[in-house]
């Protein structure tokens, strides 16, 4: 008898009856794998977000992060003091997310496999992207009207920039306690670009502004400025925007910076085809499997099941459709005022979820009219989006971090 009563109490059955929110958040992190493996939502990193849950919340595991506060001294102990009284999920964790160093490493990696060449060629409609940052600091607005302390609310709003690892850095520096649910709610809303982006387009525009088509108007009012060596342009452009953010916006370095030095060793070449492959697959891979894992382990039952978590994904959602709206809304107000036409799906683009959206557009596009092709141009608009959040969250780390 004794031996089955130490056999009970070496399995979790126990633990998992007496906190049924353990349980909860386990079969939380089993639906999120459905959505990442059998749904395909976003699987490269909802994958190990759903997995970090599942370690994080297996009673007896010790694999859940533990948050510092005012009681605990965690943040002043060393990497090995870490491991030994807290586990090595918590080490990883203060090692790799809490120094910020992951999601620049993420960047890097997306610079590597982005080609600005869209961007470039149409730039005028880069500044779509801008204008699809209003979600941002709309949420952020209504979040502290109700009770969000400004960082919270800041930590909200980034994340109508639908871009995960500008999310989590800017949750990491100013509201790291709400890290866990605000990163599963940037993937989540990433994931259901292809659901969202209609609704709002279908919300705010009519099938005649849709059938816009970009190449006629190309055709109709021809761009006035030529680009004559496009592959020097593309070598130039990531060292002159890093030189201008810097100076500019200079909390937003470890971002734009390593997202635009991504993209050069990419523009550069042969010479630089080591370090390309590096980052765009070794060291991309690497961060995404560490920052899945943390970040799920952040969301154990007692930090997750909060009425505050539920108010996230919903201003989470709100800060994402405002974000397309006013995108849409922008290039709406500029057809008043300009002979060249633009698609409002251009607009709706201006997010950082690439390609993703692009796609979305285009298949939009498609449907009103089968010889309406905008992928190139839609992807100008969210090529910007994804260095128009990382400024906007430069910003709200200067002010408020």
């Amino acid at each position: 008898m004794e031996i089955l009563q130490k056999v009970l109490e070496m399995t979790a059955f126990d633990d998992l009856v007496g906190n049924p929110g353990s349980l909860l958040m386990i079969i939380l992190g089993f639906f999120l794998l459905y959505l990442g493996i059998v749904k395909r939502y976003e699987p490269l990193l909802l994958v190990p977000i759903a997995f970090g849950v599942l370690l994080a919340n297996f009673p007896g595991g010790g694999m859940s992060v533990t948050q510092a506060d005012a009681i605990n001294n965690i943040e002043h102990l060393t990497l090995l003091e870490i491991a030994k009284e807290h586990g090595i999920m918590n080490m990883l964790y203060y090692a790799l997310i809490k120094t910020g160093l992951l999601p620049p490493l993420i960047f890097l990696g997306v610079g590597a496999m982005t080609d600005f060449g869209p961007m470039l060629r149409n730039l005028r409609l880069a500044f779509f992207g801008a204008a699809a940052q209003i979600g941002i600091f709309t949420v952020l607005i209504s979040a502290v009207l109700l009770g969000f302390t400004l960082k919270e609310a800041a930590s909200l709003g980034i994340i109508g920039g639908a871009d995960g690892p500008t999310a989590i850095y800017t949750t990491i520096i100013l509201a790291p306690h709400l890290l866990g649910p605000i990163a599963i709610a940037a993937y989540s809303y990433m994931a259901l670009v292809p659901v969202i982006i209609p609704w709002v387009v279908k919300l705010l525009t009519n099938e005649e502004e849709l059938k816009i088509n970009m190449k006629a108007q190309d055709k109709l009012y021809p761009s006035k400025v030529k680009i004559k060596n496009l592959r020097t342009l593309k070598i130039v452009f990531p060292i002159a925007l890093a030189t201008v953010v810097a100076l500019l916006v200079p909390s937003s370095v470890p971002l734009v910076g390593l997202l635009l030095f991504g993209n050069l060793i990419k523009e550069i070449g042969s010479d630089t085809n080591r370090l390309f492959s590096a980052a765009s697959d070794t060291i991309m891979n690497t961060a995404t499997i560490f920052l899945g894992l943390t970040v799920g382990a952040t969301m154990s039952a007692h930090t997750f099941l909060q009425s505050q978590t539920l108010m996230i994904i919903v201003g989470g959602f709100l800060a994402f459709a405002i974000s397309i709206a006013g995108g849409i809304l922008a290039v709406k107000v500029y057809n008043l005022f300009s002979k060249k036409k633009i698609n409002p799906l251009i607009g709706a683009t201006g997010l950082s979820a690439v390609p993703m959206a692009s796609r979305v557009a285009n298949e939009i596009a498609l449907k009103y009219d089968p010889n309406n092709h905008i992928l190139q141009y839609a992807m100008s608009s969210n090529i910007s989006g994804v260095i128009g959040s990382a400024v906007a969250a430069g910003v709200l780390i200067a002010f408020l971090g």
